[in-house]
């Protein structure tokens, strides 16, 4: 089988697509055709051997897919050959075959296609925990995205206003704006030409935002916890901006806020039970027409660094989409 294939840790321009022999199955693991990948910046971190989790040399990465099951181990019994299904796995989405394990993998409605199925689970999975178990986002609360064009803060916009929240979406440029209000933000603010702080401020009659969906780290973390209203809560989703902030831990003190980490990885493993019923209610929503990702780029698998770059480079506005 064909794979994109990391051999060192030193970035997208040594990654090679490759033919390399199938995955070996496992006794709880599936083996899925794969239809579609999704692109995520960690990624983008992995093959830097910047992310949290290290995959062993080599590997090809690749977080999330969707596909059809082509054989399952002996312990797996929830999904068989010729199922329709999406998973998320430690690594190996850009290939066309991928082993995922059993309790990740959920079988998909006949309302989703392929390519929004891969676009979802690991964007939509990481927000939604975020929104629902980390910030307990609640109707009517005020959600601040930090980020909000990009895969993860796209679907933070939308789960934000599914939950009942207003959303006010904070991007670079006005065509992610406008992306932005596409998927459901009420307002926005453009932080390459805006005060991020003031802005907030003026859009919230002073009060501030109850939620902060920051998956950007860098400059714009100090004044969006600034921004917080009391008891309101940063939710540290990743440092796309690539300074981790240092912050001076007297700010949650004056208003009672909270910084709150966010790692679906973790979850995943932690809290399977939760993760799965989580997934399972994504699902139902993408296949009641409820959330639908925004896919902005397709690329074959052999063009498969070309969509990595577009996502290190901050120019994706939405989901790239890997296509084996």
């Amino acid at each position: 089988m064909k794979a994109l294939v990391c051999r060192t840790l030193t970035g997208l321009d040594d990654l090679r697509v490759e033919e390399i022999a199938s995955p070996t199955l496992g006794a709880n693991d599936v083996l899925i055709d794969v239809r579609a990948a999704g692109v995520n910046f960690p990624d983008v971190l992995l093959v830097q051997g910047k992310y949290q989790y290290k995959a062993p040399l080599p590997f090809a990465p690749g977080f999330e897919l969707a596909g059809v099951v082509k054989a399952v181990g002996t312990g797996v019994t929830h999904v068989r050959a010729g199922d329709r299904v999406q998973a998320i796995v430690n690594h190996g989405a850009f290939a066309q075959e991928a082993i995922a394990p059993a309790e990740r993998v959920i079988k998909l409605p006949d309302q989703a296609t392929f390519e929004s199925a891969a676009a979802m689970l690991f964007t939509y999975g990481t927000s939604y925990h975020a929104l629902k178990d980390r910030g307990a986002l609640k109707s009517g609360e005020t959600l601040l995205v930090l980020g909000a064009a990009g895969g993860v803060g796209l679907a933070a916009v939308e789960l934000g206003k599914l939950m009942g929240a207003r959303v006010i979406a904070a991007a670079s440029s006005p065509e992610k704006l406008a992306v932005c209000r596409a998927q459901g933000a009420s307002e926005t603010i453009d932080y390459s030409k805006e005060d991020l702080r003031e802005r907030v401020k003026a859009l919230t009659a002073g009060r501030g935002v109850d939620v902060v969906y920051d998956p950007v780290g860098g400059a714009y973390t100090e004044p969006a916890l600034r921004s917080l209203a009391w008891k309101g809560r940063l939710l540290v989703v990743g440092f796309a901006a690539g300074d981790i902030p240092k912050i001076p831990m007297n700010l949650p003190l004056l208003k009672g806020t909270s910084i709150v980490g966010v790692y679906l990885g973790a979850f995943m493993e932690k809290e399977p039970e939760l993760n799965r019923a989580n997934a399972r209610e994504l699902v139902a929503w993408l296949a009641a027409g409820r959330i639908t990702p925004h896919i902005s780029s397709r690329y074959p698998l052999d063009r498969a660094i070309e969509a990595l770059r577009e996502v290190a480079e901050r120019r994706a506005r939405g989901k790239v989409i890997v296509v084996p």
